[in-house]
């Protein structure tokens, strides 16, 4: 599912601003390369959106890629969702959530929820520093797995 319209625009305009301010030239393939993590909330990984905009411009390098969602998420455009399946996902939502990551196929979803944005961290995190926000990755089997091996399991 993608994000709305006006949140998809709310978004480019964050990178916009963030390049004017920084002095970081907003280059067609910088912005396609943005636009391909904004627009969507499937979690891509770079290899995703390199070829993603690959196909709308040919000779974007895998490089500028890279340094591109280095920078984006340097500058809190973009989360880095852990590593599954061996490549990181990358999440334009940077409002508080959580995600569910499937452990069987690596979907990735947001959810919310005001317990664990409530978490009170134990004594053990609070003596290595202060807590500023809680993002929480819960780590499963998603309901579209789980009915695939049942129906595997059936036959």
């Amino acid at each position: 599912m993608a994000p709305a319209k006006d949140e998809t625009d709310r978004r480019l305009k964050a990178f916009l601003d963030l390049c004017q301010d920084q002095g970081f030239k907003a280059t067609p393939q910088r912005l396609e390369i943005f636009r391909q993590v904004a627009q969507t909330d499937e979690h891509p990984e770079a290899e995703l959106v390199y070829n993603r905009v690959r196909k709308r411009m040919p000779t974007v390098s895998p490089d500028t890629v890279y340094r591109t969602l280095a920078f984006l998420e340097e500058n809190g455009l973009i989360r880095k969702l852990s590593r599954l399946h061996g490549s990181a996902r990358f999440d334009a939502n940077v409002q508080n959530h959580h995600h569910f990551i499937c452990t069987e196929c690596g979907g990735a979803w947001d959810f919310h929820s005001e317990a664990l944005d409530r978490f009170p961290p134990p004594p053990e995190i609070t003596a290595l520093g202060t807590v500023q926000s809680v993002h929480a990755e819960l780590h499963g089997v998603c309901a579209a797995c789980q009915a695939k091996a049942q129906r595997k399991k059936e036959q």
